[in-house]
């Protein structure tokens, strides 16, 4: 009897690749492939049909075939005619599968299968789904995704046991067609990268012809490692061991040694020479300690033999962080409140430090008081601190503090729309005998009062009718947001420059906070008289994508009521403004201006063009006024081109000009193949200083697709990263 129908639900076990669902039970789920028309199961011979064919779903795991036999009396399962399976990022394909979910044996001839990021092909398969292994005989593997791949390893057998273990028994390394090594035994682990040696070789002016070397390895899934050993022509030869771990529950992290003996160290910053002997040392490190009541702890350690070591053997983690620190941190989250160890000693004496030995904090985050409409919040610590500065240049003191601060808000909404919370505070600082460098301060408390409101409210109005094709615009809604914050502080009863300053106030290019306990500038707090206004604007429209900002735009000022020595009645205006008119099109724009003296004090402004995939443009300017507290200033012009030729050829030109002197600071030129399983970049930078010679560096990187030696895109933003200096 033959019985059409859309669905069929039959309760067996699958063959292996199903083996997570077949463990986890459910119903086997049978179907027609497209909508050609209705899948059919004939009850006397178990044969189920499409005429399309016949798609399988079962555990997560999906399989098509041409035909599925069901022979119901010997417990067996086949499926013939272009059978594919796939299973997460696991893709089988074969002319026919058969599987027994009595004896859990399975059996397949001619197959292909894509185990990313490795690529299979064989002439049979044979597994069981009890040990969850499958042998393969004649199988070639390799990770090229094409149909004629550029290495292969061919071998007498293999065993798959999936999502862990590739092991190929008699293996031969071929490249294209032509043999290159033989293997008793090639192995690789599917649940972590493999082991893999890295070689980049290149010309810098200041190292001479180069060359680095790493080996990876990875001695289980929670342990491995990096090996360098490098050589510069004119600097030496130099290495170390990276190690990467993770100890469960005692946290993870990382640990970074490197030594070598610079032939050409050069100078200090105050001129002196280093030492040709030079090191660095590095741990991270965190730890969740207690997952259940959110104990964690953190830990960081920097040591280098000088300040530019760093700068002169590892760029890269110099432009993101010039003087990095070493500390240990301790926090305990609850609900409402938090609490926080900190210790942080000057590991190196040639960057200033504010040692804290310790600074303990305990946080009360903001909370209803029971059901009163008020809201309490509080910040205390202790610490003992000290100004350390680099290599003794300047004056040294330390002191112990002991500080708490108190807030009650009291959040409302007037007439449905205008939220209004004012606020009253306080703050208690105790100073201890502050010794120094010819310094010496007595004990002395501070006590600073504060109050305040915030007032805020939000309007929008849709505009569903608005269209453009032109603009990508499908109806528009507007989003307004005034704001407006009064802060009042009266004078302490001890100012500023009669205390330690170890939280002080820095020269800020943005704006900073002037609320509590958001302004943590301890040591520096003074009157206040100010009333901060705001106003933020959106407009937004649908997309392909969803809902999209065409302008995202914040306004920011100070009214300073009574203004301290120096400052003007009103602060500058700081805005910060996003464009996006079209898909293709974005603007971004940071800038500060002086109202006072109508200039630009900063001017961060950025356009980028991506009208498709082959290529896109971005232009930007920064501006920062020399008397800003950041040295003589900055007119920087930026520019960065990337352009695709084909599918295998890209090219990307990156320049910085600074028009304050008329020196193009950097020159990056990179030239991009597609070499189907590898990628290679080929990179001249050329740097100009204004304080050494000019600076050329020519690099080549290689990269295995499927293993990336650089997460996917970071060269744009950081260019200097495919350089490996």
């Amino acid at each position: 009897m033959r019985k059409p129908c859309r669905l069929l639900y039959l309760l067996l076990l699958f063959w292996p690749a199903l083996a997570q669902g077949a463990q986890e039970g459910g119903a086997l789920e049978l179907e027609a492939v497209g909508s050609g028309g209705d899948f059919v199961y004939e009850e006397a011979t178990g044969v189920a049909t499409g005429p399309q064919g016949v798609v399988v779903k079962y555990g997560g795991a999906v399989l098509t075939a041409h035909l599925v036999r069901l022979h119901r009396a010997t417990s067996v399962v086949e499926a013939e005619g272009d059978v594919r399976l796939q299973r997460g990022n696991e893709l089988w394909t074969g002319d026919r599968l058969r599987y027994n979910f009595q004896t859990r044996q399975i059996e397949s001839s001619r197959f292909r299968a894509g185990l990313a990021p490795f690529y299979v092909a064989g002439e049979a398969l044979a597994g069981n789904l009890t040990n969850k292994t499958e042998i393969a005989t004649g199988p070639i593997i390799t990770t090229d995704d094409v149909a004629d791949p550029t290495y292969t390893v061919h071998a007498k057998s293999l065993k798959f046991i999936p999502g862990e273990l590739l092991e190929a028994r008699q293996a031969t390394l071929y490249l294209g067609k032509v043999p290159i090594m033989y293997l008793p035994v090639y192995r690789r682990h599917l649940n972590r990268h493999p082991n893999n040696f890295a070689f980049q070789p290149g010309y810098r002016s200041i190292y001479g012809p180069f060359i680095l070397g790493a080996y990876n390895w990875y001695g289980s899934t929670n342990f491995g490692g990096t090996v360098h050993l490098d050589y510069r022509q004119l600097r030496g030869v130099g290495g170390g061991p990276d190690f990467v771990y993770d100890l469960g529950r005692a946290g993870s992290g990382t640990i970074q040694s490197y030594a070598t003996h610079d032939e050409l160290p050069g100078l200090d910053p105050n001129g002196n020479p280093i030492r040709g002997d030079r090191y660095r040392l590095s741990l991270n490190h965190l730890a969740n300690l207690d997952s259940s009541s959110n104990l964690t702890a953190k830990i960081e350690f920097n040591a280098q033999s000088d300040a530019q070591f760093i700068r002169d053997y590892f760029e890269p983690e110099y432009l993101l962080d010039t003087q990095p620190k070493s500390f240990l941190e301790v926090s305990q989250f609850w609900r409402n409140f938090s609490l926080d160890f900190l210790a942080e000693p000057q590991v190196n004496g040639f960057f200033q430090t504010v040692e804290r030995l310790p600074d303990v904090q305990f946080t009360g985050l903001r909370q209803q008081l029971g059901v009163s409409p008020f809201f309490y919040e509080s910040q205390s610590s202790v610490g003992y601190f000290a100004l350390r500065t680099a290599d003794h240049s300047g004056t040294n003191f330390a002191a112990m503090r002991a500080d708490t601060y108190h807030q009650i808000v009291l959040p409302e909404t007037l007439f449905g729309w205008l939220n209004v919370s004012p606020r009253v505070g306080g703050r208690l600082t105790h100073y201890g005998e502050t010794t120094g460098d010819n310094l010496t301060l007595t004990e002395q408390d501070r006590f600073v009062a504060n109050t305040g409101v915030d007032l805020s409210a939000k309007a929008s109005r849709v505009w569903p009718n608005v269209r453009s094709k032109f603009f990508d615009v499908n109806g528009l809604r507007h989003i307004i947001e005034p704001t407006v914050d009064y802060v009042y502080v009266p004078r302490p009863n001890v100012e500023p420059y009669q205390l330690p300053q170890f939280d002080s106030q820095l020269p800020y290019l943005y704006m900073p906070p002037i609320d509590f306990p958001d302004y943590n500038a301890i040591d520096s707090i003074d009157s206040q008289n100010v009333i901060r206004f705001g106003l933020h604007n959106k407009l937004q429209t649908k997309r392909a994508d969803g809902i999209e900002d065409l302008i995202n735009w914040q306004l920011f000022t100070d009214w300073r009521l009574q203004p301290a020595p120096g400052q003007t009645t009103f602060a500058d205006v700081f805005s910060e403004l996003d464009l996006k008119p079209t898909s293709w099109l974005t603007l971004n724009s940071e800038s500060r201006f002086d109202l006072g003296g109508r200039f630009f004090r900063l001017a961060n402004n950025t356009i980028t063009f991506a009208p498709d995939d082959q290529w896109n443009w971005t232009l930007g300017h920064f501006y920062l006024k020399g008397d800003s507290g950041f040295g003589i200033g900055n007119n920087l012009i930026q520019s960065s081109l990337i352009y695709r030729f084909d599918d295998n050829w890209a090219f990307r030109l990156t320049q910085l000009f600074e028009a304050h002197n008329g020196i193009m600071q950097a020159q990056y030129y990179t030239l991009y193949r597609d070499l189907r399983s590898w990628t290679a970049a080929l990179t001249l930078r050329i740097l100009n200083n204004t304080t050494g010679p000019q600076d050329i560096t020519v690099a080549l990187s290689l990269s295995l697709k499927a293993f990336p030696r650089y997460p996917l895109g970071h060269d744009v933003n950081q260019p200097w990263m495919l350089l490996g200096t």
